[in-house]
């Protein structure tokens, strides 16, 4: 049950710095809320292409049901211990 107290104080402790470098850094949210926009909009090159596909190695089904096993897997493994 220890990994479970380190677990939760740790993402106190990630929430907490998230939440003050913002509060130190007033336009840092807006920064990398534009930084993702740019990121996640197309190119210029992509309009050019309209039959360009992206190609996906790992299905994110398969990533989402795969994370889930790994999770069980290693909260067993440790509640054996």
């Amino acid at each position: 049950m220890r990994w479970l107290a380190v677990s939760l104080v740790l993402s106190a402790v990630l929430t907490l710095v998230l939440n003050v470098g913002l509060r130190a850094f007033p336009d840092a949210g807006q920064r990398v809320a534009r930084a993702l926009a740019r990121l996640a909009s197309p190119d210029v090159d992509d309009a050019l292409e309209p039959g360009r596909r992206v190609r996906v190695f790992v299905p994110w089904k398969a990533m989402i049901l795969a994370s889930v096993v790994l999770t069980i897997l290693v909260n067993l493994v440790l509640w054996l211990r």
